[in-house]
């Protein structure tokens, strides 16, 4: 068979009027879409009405407005129609020998060949139900085409490697940019905003914001330097560089972030913080965003929290069956004051909304005050304090046990006055819930004696501090397991965890989905009960070393032997449990 080479030009002469098989085919998709929990039937209601008035295709529009990722329709489209698939990690690492599809015509149509033989061509398409194009596609080949479904940006990407010169999709934006920016005055407020509202710099931020939801980040850094603008994911609880903007782009970048936070602009010479709430792949983002100027611009930090990745259940936090018991059991005390100490990205206010999600009953009456609200609950009364206009937590903590509550939550207990009003609280029937800056949970009664606490309250209020850090998850495809050198279990401890002989352990895997070995993370815990002996050793102002061996005499496990544990049942790493914990 006679072939002959098809571009985007040619495509006209082969499209009928497709306008009803179009509308059949979207709608499929979508009630597939709202059936699997991918897309929100309001949602789609919505872009039905916004196409009413707009016009344009109605899966591209859902893309673009954030209401669904291009996977989750990839996703659909493969179930619906029983083709496979294909991920980044598929497609082969050299092009196919194949000259007669333009390369203008595949970036039109969103198609890459990845497998060529004498009878048959292998193609990944956006839209594999494009009857037209696979018809085309036949001709121009010569060959039976097997179509693939693909990501659209994926499939973008992999088009560039192949035949255009290998640049990514961020290069390709960052290209449109030109030179514009460079020279320019950037104390021009004015300037900025309109470097700022141009569509290659929106792109790039969104870009930004999609790789960093993929990755599974927690954080997004954007930091420039003299010569170059440096972008970093803390994926896992470990910061990753990844591709950035070019150096030029760096004011127009950090004054569209700056403008979706609805900060001023004009003003880099002071901190700010601001909050954006943005849509990403069908998920509502809560981003809580801070400036701090540096001496090359401004180093901006987003903070991403994911309201529906968050699990409210103490079994999924990590906590070991004994640990949640004897956590419980002081939640269900009707007054007191319970801590949860650790440091900045802990996983502290995680575990306290799992503790109000815990208490939360018609029978309760629940009032927190935070900075920031993180997570809304249904039946619990949030109040987010502004220290801009004199709320701060003492202020509202003051309002708020005139509200007759039954549970209190304080964000953080940051100083004296604070405290006071908070044992107050305790001491009046309430039970207070709040989280303290300390390394351990022993830790967190000297720090409180350090505020100016007095020890009689102290002992009459706490009834227990619990101690926390994250460690990273071992991929359980990937993970290896190994046998623990006799020298080595005794310099860890684990005799005293484990009778197993041989004992066993497990380093990090790899592999193109999981690079690192790990996915995810784990909470390891220390629950210190505040119990008579505690108090009388309290009065006596005993150092918190001698407040933790009287705790381990009455049961209490270690953050380390409860890391050291989770290693042993392969949960994590070692050397995760030494990185985090003060043994390290």
């Amino acid at each position: 068979m006679e072939t002959q080479s098809i571009s985007a030009s040619d495509e006209t002469e082969l499209l009928p009027s497709v306008g009803d098989h179009l509308e059949d085919r979207a709608a499929e998709l979508c009630d597939l879409m709202v059936e699997q929990g991918r897309l929100k039937s309001e949602d789609l209601s919505r872009a039905r009405a916004y196409r009413e008035q707009h016009g344009g295709n109605l899966l591209t529009l859902l893309v673009r407005l954030g209401l669904v990722s291009e996977r989750d329709l990839a996703r659909a489209q493969s179930e619906l129609m029983g083709i496979e698939l294909i991920s980044d990690k598929d497609y082969p690492e050299d092009a196919p020998e194949i000259d007669t599809i333009s390369l203008r015509y595949m970036k039109q149509q969103h198609l890459v060949p990845i497998r060529v033989d004498e009878g048959q061509v292998e193609i990944v398409m956006a839209d594999p139900q494009d009857q037209f194009a696979l018809k085309a596609l036949e001709m121009a080949t010569g060959r039976t085409v097997v179509p693939r479904v693909g990501v659209t940006s994926e499939i973008d990407n992999t088009i560039e490697r192949y035949f255009g010169g290998g640049k990514s999709a961020m290069g390709q934006i960052a290209e449109s940019l030109g030179s514009e920016g460079e020279g320019e005055d950037e104390e021009d407020v004015e300037h900025l905003r309109d470097l700022a509202s141009e569509a290659p710099v929106i792109r790039l931020v969104n870009l930004i914001l999609q790789r960093a939801v993929e990755s599974r980040a927690s954080d997004i850094h954007i930091e420039p330097f003299e010569n170059r603008l440096k972008v970093r994911y803390r994926i896992d609880g470990v910061l990753q560089e990844v591709e950035a903007p070019p150096a030029r782009s760096t004011a127009a970048v950090i004054s569209r972030v700056k403008i979706m936070a609805r900060l001023n602009i004009a003003e880099r010479r002071l901190p700010q913080d601001g909050r954006i709430m943005h849509r990403v792949g069908g998920k509502e983002l809560d981003l809580r965003v801070s400036t701090v100027p540096t001496a090359h611009g401004e180093s901006v930090v987003m903070r991403i929290l994911d309201r529906e990745a968050v699990v409210l259940d103490f079994s999924s936090l990590g906590f070991a069956e004994d640990s949640r018991k004897t956590f419980i059991k002081a939640l269900e005390m009707p007054h007191g004051i319970i801590l949860v100490t650790g440091p900045t990205g802990s996983g502290k206010t995680t575990t306290l909304y799992t503790a109000l999600s815990q208490l939360n009953t018609p029978e309760r009456k629940i009032i927190t005050v935070e900075d920031p609200i993180e997570y809304q609950i249904e039946g619990i009364n949030q109040i987010q304090a502004k220290a801009s206009i004199g709320l701060d937590f003492a202020g509202a903590l003051r309002s708020i046990v005139r509200q007759d509550p039954d549970v209190i939550m304080i964000g953080e207990m940051r100083d004296l006055e604070t405290a006071r009003i908070a044992i107050q609280s305790a001491l009046t029937g309430h039970l207070v819930l709040s989280t303290l800056h300390t390394n351990d949970a022993a830790g967190g009664i000297t720090r409180m004696l350090d505020m100016g606490v007095e020890d009689y309250l102290l002992t009459s209020t706490v009834n227990a501090i619990m101690a926390q850090r994250l460690v990273r998850r071992l991929d359980e495809e990937t993970r290896e397991a190994y046998e623990v050198l006799p020298e080595v279990v005794k310099e860890l401890g684990l005799d005293k965890l484990t009778d197993a002989s041989p004992v066993r352990m497990y380093h990090p895997g790899s592999s193109e989905a999981c690079p690192t070995g790990y996915r995810g993370r784990t909470g390891i815990h220390e629950i210190l009960i505040i119990s008579e002996e505690i108090r009388r050793m309290v009065m006596k102002h005993a150092t918190s070393t001698e407040i933790e061996r009287q705790a381990r005499t009455e049961g209490m496990r270690t953050m380390y032997e409860d890391g050291l544990l989770k290693a042993l049942q392969g949960v994590t790493s070692a050397e995760e449990v030494l990185r985090v914990t003060q043994e390290a």
